[in-house]
């Protein structure tokens, strides 16, 4: 269905703005609370919590209340799922030059011994 996004669509779409890739860079060294990372920001709290409603719900951040504080941190495992998919893409290209590479040095070997290495 088009309204159902896969868990990678969610995680790149919250990735996708600069503010909640800073909050993710920043929850990846420890846990925070919501009071920590709305600092940096020169926003209301709304909007960091709104920030962080994407981020909870591409699964990519998650979040508790304990006692009057609300902790946020990582879920490694969608940032896994992101890894992976970024991976795959990455040895995909890395094969295709490999065999782009294999075939130029093919065909300048094939040149040379046309006696054509002009």
């Amino acid at each position: 269905m088009l309204n159902q996004l896969s868990p990678l669509d969610l995680a790149f779409q919250a990735l996708a703005d600069p503010t909640r890739r800073a909050m993710v860079e920043r929850l990846t060294r420890s846990p925070a609370s919501v009071g920590d990372l709305a600092r940096p920001f020169s926003m209301s709290l709304p909007a960091v919590l709104q920030h962080l409603s994407v981020l909870e719900g591409s699964g990519l951040v998650a979040s508790e209340k304990i006692g009057r504080v609300r902790m946020c941190r990582i879920e490694p495992a969608a940032l896994s799922l992101v890894e992976q998919w970024i991976n795959a893409r990455r040895i995909e290209w890395g094969r295709r030059l490999d065999r782009l590479g294999a075939y130029l040095e093919e065909l300048k070997a094939k040149g040379d011994s046309d006696g054509s290495n002009e």
